[in-house]
């Protein structure tokens, strides 16, 4: 900031307090929201009201001043007259102490204060709707300029950085985060209108686990020793169910200590559910009626548009192969051949899947095992290409150590993902409740960490042990704020408050 703009507003602010007004008060009366005010005009009639706001514009003309100011809720005209400032301003015997108040705002009050306003509401010529100040005082003096909506912050690191700035400059960006604060409520009310128990499970664990991703490490002094910040939410929920819950969820913070692009950050809030003796097309069945209720609710319709195509929530059920109706199912298997010409029911071996990647320009990392390389040969054939709604299902069993195996195809798993516009919103399946096979998954996803591959799952010995003990037939399902993101159709970081971004 230049020193003669702080030189300036710290003079003003002297005036503030050498006028006898607090620049800081404690106190402010407010009558209505500005919104409230606008909509009960008719009826405030004659009546003076307080209302409060930051100052958003300041047009003096003489003995006259016009101002907006504006709070959470909308934006309002102000009118001030240095003749309309009575004499009780300042407890003053004489009008002139109210003629100081007057150039004590126009002299000194500028965009971006908070001040209190008292006075009666009247519609100018021009057919504004507008408040006739009689009396005000400031309650929260700034002293560093405000940049204004027309030249404003530029850099969008720095506009994320600073996302204060970005909401008080940017009204669209204050109307995202009232939306994923509905996305969240949404989800919530449909999962306690079921009946599902909402409980919270601890962020540092001895062993992370629920997903594939590399995790962060930090120390707890007290017990001197190391813990990871959980990457996902969904063993300690599965132990509930051992424990004898039937429906559980938690929507809660995750971290992964992996890659940042336009679906993927850092740290990111998620939401898990598990439903004891839930069956697969049941879950799935949930599933859609969930996505559909929050599209309906943040969106206000059932079509969206995301990178420049129109994603139609509704479906269509005559497409769905299953004939159940819904949205269409995609299956893993076949698809991947359709895309590669491979078929995912042979035993197929690594290196034939890096000579398809290389054949396809695919990139991979060299310690990448079986599951690992079909998933990424499948990312970059198969998924982008899905474009409305469906559910992919059928997955390889290598690629979902988790998941309940499809006793119809014991290479395949009940798992299921909601994808629409190449990009996948969620993962859900039949949880695997068998210790034996549960114990031996583990050991495979150990031989693939011990070979290179840091997002292998680690083995989870307690875990296993809570499934020896009985976790009933169970599905289960989780989704972050990527589908938030997707509906916005905007990187999910934009999406973020406070997202984490590389210090200047």
């Amino acid at each position: 900031m230049r020193e003669d703009i702080l030189k300036t507003k710290l003079e003003k602010l002297k005036n503030i307090r050498e006028f006898g007004m607090d620049p800081y008060p404690e106190k402010a009366e407010r009558d209505f929201k500005i919104h409230e005010a606008l909509e009960k005009f008719s009826e405030l009639g004659e009546k003076e009201i307080h209302l409060v706001g930051r100052v958003r514009s300041m047009r003096p003309m003489g003995g006259s001043c016009f101002s907006h100011i504006e709070d959470e809720s909308g934006k309002i005209q102000l009118f001030l007259n240095k003749n309309n400032i009575p004499e009780s301003a300042q407890n003053s015997s004489n009008n002139e102490a109210g003629r100081d108040k007057y150039k004590l705002f126009v002299k000194n009050i500028e965009s971006g204060d908070f001040v209190e306003v008292l006075g009666k509401l009247f519609e100018t010529k021009a057919g504004e709707k507008t408040l006739e100040v009689h009396d005000w005082k400031v309650l929260s003096k700034n002293i560093r300029p405000i940049p204004t909506e027309h030249f404003g912050i530029k850099d969008e690191e720095e506009l994320l950085r600073k996302r204060y700035l970005d909401l008080m400059l940017n009204t669209e960006a204050r109307e995202l985060f009232r939306k994923k604060n509905i996305f969240w409520q949404t989800i919530r009310s449909f999962l306690v209108g079921r009946g599902f128990l909402e409980v919270q499970t601890p962020v540092m664990e001895h062993i992370p686990g629920g997903a594939e991703a590399e995790p962060f490490i930090t120390h707890h002094n007290a017990l001197d020793q190391d813990f990871f910040l959980r990457i996902s939410l969904e063993l300690p929920l599965k132990r509930l169910l051992v424990g004898g819950y039937e429906k559980v969820f938690e929507m809660g913070r995750i971290f992964r200590n992996e890659g940042m692009d336009k679906g993927h950050l850092q740290e990111f809030d998620n939401m898990e559910f598990y439903q004891a003796y839930l069956d697969f097309n049941g879950g799935i069945q949930m599933i859609e009626e969930m996505f559909k209720e929050i599209v309906q609710k943040v969106t206000g319709g059932m079509k969206t548009v995301y990178e420049g195509q129109e994603i139609d929530w509704e479906g269509s059920p005559a497409q769905n192969k299953s004939g159940s109706g819904g949205w269409t199912r995609v299956d893993y298997f076949e698809a991947f051949k359709k895309e590669t010409s491979l078929d995912l029911a042979e035993d197929l071996s690594v290196e034939t899947l890096c000579a398809k990647a290389n054949e396809l320009g695919i990139k991979y990392e060299k310690e990448y095992g079986l599951g690992r390389m079909i998933d990424t040969i499948y990312k970059k054939t198969v998924r982008p290409k899905l474009i409305q709604p469906c559910f992919l299902v059928g997955h390889p069993l290598v690629v979902s150590p988790l998941s309940k195996r499809d006793p119809e195809n014991p290479k395949k798993v009940l798992r299921v993902q909601p994808v629409a516009g190449g990009a996948e919103l969620g993962n859900g399946f039949s949880e695997l409740n068998d210790p034996v096979d549960q114990r031996a998954r583990f050991q495979e996803q150990m031989k693939l960490r011990e070979s290179g591959d840091k997002e292998a799952q680690m083995f989870d010995e307690d875990f296993v042990e809570a499934l020896e003990y009985g976790l009933p037939p169970a599905f289960g399902f989780g989704m972050g704020e990527r589908f938030f993101a997707f509906l916005m159709d905007k990187p999910v970081r934009e999406t973020t408050i406070f997202p984490l971004v590389k210090k200047k």
